[in-house]
């Protein structure tokens, strides 16, 4: 009986062996290490090598020689134990007669703790691009390259490259369990190789290619591989800017950001891209002529499109191949800190791209989106949507949000379309959405997930920013997560944008049956941290430039623009403008080409960008305009009810610094204009939008103003003044 159970028992080994040969050699083999690499028991070994193409494997230069199986790609070699070094090199020879040599990835055990795991299943390990990926790694002793990927419902999962002429047989991967993490560790392997992997899915048998979502670096599109990096060694000089940044108090500072698309912004002789090194450059020098505070970029994350201008995103955690490699991007980002210059990164949680190269049902199933379309799937923009509620999703972008904030230095994130995040029948038929526990429209799993990402990025990188675009009236969104905000430091005031170019593109003498649209927005105007933006949304399809937007002759058009980005300067909230709109380009955007620079050659134009340095100059250096922006005591009407000649006026203030403006929106001066003032004295015009000096008429008060004891709009002083046509003016107390 006992003899019987041992040879029952040996036959179930060996048909247990044969099964998983047969599932290796067939490449769905869930542990390829059950078969392959060193297996020792007692005083004999068993060694195991697939090398598909191979004529001959030894074990070292001169050791024994692996038997092939059959007429398989397998080879084998049993032996004493003690014959089989723990750290052993094969040696072998391919069909072309070529000789090679390495260690055993097989021989290798797990490499990632099981406490990396765990966190990456909680979805709080913020620092998962160290493991999951690609990474420089050291095992024994011995350099090499650790990949890692996540594909919880794969059968076998394999990296392929051109390290192994993309043969999916080559590098079959360890599974890690429930975690759903799949690991291989490839001894030697150099940075620069290309790589992606190779997914087989359990269920259907169905193999997908894909690249890596934790990839740091790709091909130039079209090509879609990753490209393993080595160790990061990039020697940082920005550490004046990078000590300072968390003791920066951002909500009292100036904030002026110049929205850039690096692609169409300039190109060289050729029409060819700029790289990172040149536009660091070049747009230094521009930004600190122009003065504004930040650069912000459109997504510069990797992506497959032009035309999706980065909004489209594939790569998570890598600069776009476009302008150069990741160590160029790091020297922008640098070379604009040790100027002054605070890098904004548009970033894109809101939706991926169908590419199946990419995320889209990532191991052959809805991994990173919702199954269902209603919850899953962007009907108007032909994308997909993140599954906030699984924790390695959220983990993902969490993680990739602090990558760009730790890794690359960047100031701050600006968060794209929040509001389809936010609502699950954003932009949906009645029927074509699904309620969330409660039965109403909002996404409890987006929602939970902007206040960690807010919660987390500000507590793992103090003084950076998150700006939320949000054009809804959802509440709090830039109040903290404790008192029940979403947490963000700022947001785009898109209703103040909206009502404003609305009540520009009216001609002047209809536009006092408008002036509700300029007022309106003190209603709700401290109820958040707003940015002011003009951005590449209001000059793309079919939109028109911002001066094509303006009405009336070229004069009053020039004139219109100088005038609204007077009101935006002086208005309370941190300002954003996008390249082209600061000389007035006449054409819409095209991000296939490059902004007109030819038109500086015109003086309205020149003019324009005049405007903008001195603008950008004076609200820097001017505490009343920047201090408060965000607090109902650095605002207060003169007069907001002036109708009638399309004329409005108030103060800005911090402490007892005040500035006052007024503007007038037709193209009729006001002589002899009366407004109310705190502060006797003379008063004297330290900024006029109608000075010739920007193409304009230059109407104004340049003798100087002394303010009457005339008590007026509520003020006990008051200014007779000339207020110029289609102009604002910035007055400051002379005494």
């Amino acid at each position: 009986m006992i003899r019987h159970a041992e040879t029952t028992q040996r036959n179930h080994a060996m048909s247990h062996i044969q099964d998983a040969l047969q599932r290796l050699l067939e490449a769905r083999h869930h542990d390829p290490f059950e078969i392959l690499g060193p297996h020792v028991e007692g005083d004999r070994a068993c060694l195991r090598v697939l090398r598909p193409g191979v004529r001959e494997i030894r074990i070292g230069e001169n050791g024994p020689r692996l038997e092939r199986l059959g007429d398989t790609d397998l080879f084998q070699w049993e032996g004493p134990a003690a014959e089989l070094p723990a750290r052993y090199r094969l040696v072998w020879t391919d069909s072309q007669g070529e000789r090679h040599e390495g260690y055993d990835p097989y021989a290798f055990d797990t490499q990632i703790p099981d406490y990396d795991l765990y966190l990456f299943g909680e979805g709080r390990h913020w620092h998962v691009h160290r493991i999951l990926g690609a990474n420089p790694w050291e095992a024994d002793g011995v350099p090499g390259t650790l990949f890692a990927v996540w594909a919880p419902n794969a059968e076998r999962v394999s990296v392929v490259g051109d390290f192994n002429h993309w043969d999916g047989r080559v590098h079959p991967m360890r599974n890690r369990g429930q975690s759903g993490v799949w690991e291989l560790f490839l001894p030697e392997l150099p940075a620069g190789s290309l790589y992606k992997f190779e997914i087989r899915n359990r269920d259907t048998g169905a193999v997908l290619v894909k690249t890596d979502p934790y990839g740091k670096q790709f091909e130039l599109r079209p090509a879609t591989a990753a490209i393993v990096r080595g160790r990061e060694t990039w020697d940082w000089q920005d550490e004046e800017w990078m000590s300072a940044r968390p003791g920066r108090d951002w909500l009292h500072t100036p904030c002026s950001i110049y929205e850039v698309h690096l692609g169409s912004w300039q190109r060289d002789e050729n029409g060819d891209f700029l790289d990172y090194r040149e536009l660091a450059h070049r747009l230094v020098d521009y930004v600190l002529e122009t003065g504004f505070t930040h650069i912000e970029l459109l997504p510069i994350t990797e992506h497959p499109l032009d035309a999706s201008w980065g909004y489209q995103t594939t790569g998570y955690y890598a600069p776009t191949s476009r302008f150069g490699n990741p160590d160029d991007f790091r020297y922008f980002v640098d070379y604009c800190h040790r100027h002054g210059i605070g890098v904004l990164l548009d970033w894109v949680p809101a939706h991926f791209p169908k590419d199946d190269f990419a995320l889209a049902r990532f191991d052959g199933t809805a991994l990173y989106e919702h199954e269902d379309p209603r919850r899953g799937e962007h009907r108007d923009w032909g994308t997909l949507i993140y599954n906030f509620g699984r924790n390695e999703v959220k983990n993902f972008l969490l993680a990739s949000a602090l990558y760009w904030l730790e890794e690359y230095h960047i100031d701050g994130l600006r968060v794209d379309a929040v509001a389809s995040m936010l609502y699950l029948d954003y932009s949906r038929d009645p029927h074509d959405w699904v309620p969330n526990i409660h039965g109403g429209n909002e996404n409890l799993e987006a929602i939970a997930f902007l206040r960690e990402l807010n919660t987390v990025t500000h507590a793992e990188q103090p003084g950076t920013i998150v700006v939320a675009e949000e054009s809804t009236a959802w509440p709090q969104v830039t109040r903290p997560v404790n008192i029940g905000g979403l947490g963000f430091s700022m947001k785009w005031n898109m209703g103040w944008m909206h009502d404003t170019l609305s009540y520009m593109q009216h001609d002047p003498i209809h536009r006092r049956y408008h002036h509700d649209q300029l007022t309106f927005g003190l209603l709700y105007l401290f109820t958040e941290n707003f940015v002011l933006p003009f951005s590449h949304d209001e000059v793309v399809h079919g939109k028109g430039s911002m001066l094509g937007k303006m009405p009336g002759d070229e004069w009053q058009r020039f004139a219109n623009l100088r005038l609204l980005y007077t009101y935006q300067f002086t208005y309370p909230g941190k300002k954003l403008l996008f390249m082209g709109c600061e000389f007035g380009q006449g054409s819409e955007w095209n991000f296939d080409g490059t902004l007109d620079w030819y038109v500086l050659q015109y003086p309205f134009h020149q003019g324009m960008k005049n405007l903008i340095g001195d603008l950008n100059r004076i609200y820097r250096e001017t505490p009343a305009l920047f201090e408060h922006e965000f607090e109902p005591d650095g605002f207060a009407w003169i007069d907001c009810h002036d109708s009638d000649q399309s004329v409005l006026s108030y103060l800005r203030r911090a402490g007892t610094e005040v500035r006052a403006v007024v503007l007038n929106f037709t193209p009729v001066p006001r002589e002899g204009y009366r407004i109310g003032v705190p502060y006797p004295g003379p008063w004297r015009e330290v900024f006029n939008s109608d000075s010739e000096y920007y193409g304009g008429s230059n109407v104004g008060n340049g003798a100087g103003l002394m303010a009457e004891e005339v008590p007026w709009m509520g003020y006990p002083h008051s200014l007779i003044l000339t207020v110029p046509p289609l102009a604002g003016v910035i007055l400051e107390p002379a005494g």
